[in-house]
């Protein structure tokens, strides 16, 4: 019995076995074709001459089981083989890999040619299942390093007052020269606010408000005489136009002690009345001799002597905690090639106006002996030219700075606008170059208030690229004041005022906390 079960269990196994090995008679099933896409694209776009290569990838959508070979052009502006190391014109991508790059090789030939461009178009391959995909075109541009030029100042610290109106500055006035020149050939430029510390948006006292958004004070005060020079200021501690004189200079002197820049402009009252600064609220009489008026041998020529012995006074008196007098950039007579001022250009010729400037510092320099004083000439911005804008201009024996003010150009006009000024503040730049002067932007803003809404990217694009763009050189710009119902900067919860202090971070703005010291010569 054993016997046969065995054998019957050998038969059956057989049986089995030759059942599932022999498969039938069905044929083998055909491959999927391998197909794919080939691709182009430049996974290092720019070289540089010399030293930095440049890379294309042509990429396989997937991997392939054979090697295939990828055709293509090689063009652009630079030299296949002259320009770069020769780049044949098929390449061939290994089997089972998806990608193979092209080096861009540079050639140091020590010729001045410019950006070049390598550029390769994919054209066919000799893979049937390949074919080249619309992403069959990609370029290197071969650009070439520029030459590092080292740094040399305009001037030497020796040779600064030279360069002056007053030879016989005090060494803080002379330092301030220098270090004003110097910053503006290295693209920094000082940040400041007129009446920063005493005029403050919505009257919320206390911190300027560009420290209220920044943290930091503005790098430079603006404070005017005209209150000081005001004919009501009769020295008394009682009166109100003596009050101000006191925080005007004491706000001066507190921004010299925190290292800041002072300027002063002067809205001077006309001579008759003692009244008003405002073309248009003075009788047309007045108005059309004040000028000539002050002017040597005029009938109040007297009388304007005596405010700027009040303007010397006052200078010569403003004292740091160090002891030294308080150097002060003197703006008068300002924005003048307009008509809304009396010194404007409808009562006064070019010649009037230069006889007065040079009479105006002779006596303060000479006479006076006002050696705490750079003189600055800031016409408004009705000029695009250099001959526009020389033509009241005094002398280069007169004047220090070469200013601008310019409200006009940012009131809501945009890049455009930005774009104006700066080719503006490019001819500053050329003449501050040309005659060793220092140039700026003495007075601007873009005033928000019930009827003006904040401008978006006023600060960070448009003021910031007005001032560095195409190699400009200020050495500062003014903000006008701030006060209990509208503001120039802005202050913290105001919509633009992440904008302002985009502005603040920029490495080129300096403000009081980042400024280097600006009243010591270096050796």
């Amino acid at each position: 019995m054993k016997k046969i079960i065995v054998f019957s269990l050998a038969i059956a196994l057989a049986i089995f076995t030759n059942s599932c090995s022999s498969g039938g008679n069905s044929p083998e099933p055909t491959p999927t074709p391998e197909k794919a896409t080939v691709t182009i694209n430049p996974t290092k776009d720019k070289a540089l001459e010399p030293g930095v290569n440049g890379e294309f990838t042509i990429t396989l959508s997937k991997a392939i089981s054979t090697a295939t070979t990828v055709y293509y052009k090689v063009e652009g502006t630079a030299t296949n083989g002259v320009d770069y190391q020769e780049i044949e014109t098929n390449i061939s991508v290994p089997a089972k890999s998806t990608s193979v790059k092209i080096p861009v090789v540079v050639i140091d030939d020590e010729e001045t040619e410019g950006t070049e461009t390598v550029i390769i178009t994919l054209s066919d391959t000799d893979n049937g299942n390949v074919t080249i995909s619309t992403l069959n075109k990609a370029i290197v541009s071969i650009e070439e390093e520029e030459e590092t030029v080292p740094y040399v100042p305009s001037i030497e610290p020796g040779a600064t007052r030279s360069y002056m109106v007053n030879s016989n500055a005090t060494d803080e006035t002379v330092a301030l020269f220098y270090n004003l020149k110097i910053l503006s050939e290295t693209n920094n430029v000082i940040i400041g606010q007129q009446d920063a510390f005493n005029a403050f948006y919505n009257d919320n006292t206390g911190d300027s408000d560009i420290k209220k958004t920044t943290g930091s004070d503005p790098g430079l005060l603006g404070s005017d005489f005209m209150f000081i020079t005001d004919d009501n200021n009769d020295g008394t501690s009682s009166n109100w136009f003596y009050q101000q004189e006191e925080i005007i200079t004491g706000d001066a002197i507190e921004a010299y002690d925190k290292g800041m820049v002072n300027t002063f402009c002067w809205h001077f009252r006309e001579p008759y009345s003692g009244d008003e600064f405002y073309a248009s609220n003075i009788n047309s009489d007045d108005l059309n001799k004040a000028f000539q008026s002050i002017l040597p041998g005029g009938e109040n020529h007297e009388y304007y002597k005596q405010k700027l012995q009040k303007i010397a006074e006052v200078t010569k008196g403003m004292v740091g905690s160090d002891g030294k007098q308080v150097p002060i950039v003197f703006r008068p007579f300002h924005e003048f090639d307009g008509s809304w001022f009396w010194w404007g250009a409808n009562y006064c010729t070019p010649s009037e106006y230069i006889e007065l400037w040079q009479f105006t510092v002779e006596y303060l320099r000479d006479d006076l002996q006002v050696d705490n004083m750079l003189f600055a000439f800031s016409p408004d911005n009705n000029f695009t030219t250099a001959s526009q804008y020389l033509e009241r201009y005094p002398g280069d024996e007169y004047v220090d700075i070469l200013g601008m003010d310019n409200y006009g150009d940012f009131a809501n006009q945009g890049q455009s606008g930005a774009n104006t000024a700066n080719s503006k503040l490019q001819v500053l730049t050329n003449l501050a170059k040309e005659k060793v002067k220092i140039a700026a932007l003495t007075e601007t803003g873009y005033r928000v208030d019930s009827n003006h809404s904040p401008i978006s990217n006023l600060y960070s694009t448009y003021f910031y690229s007005a001032l560095t763009n195409n190699n400009v050189e200020v050495a500062f710009m003014m903000f006008w004041n701030n006060n209990s119902d509208g503001y120039y900067t802005p202050v913290p919860g105001e919509s633009d005022a992440n904008d302002f202090v985009s502005f603040y971070n920029k490495e080129e703005t300096l403000f009081q906390n980042n400024l280097p010291d600006l009243y010591t010569l270096p050796n």
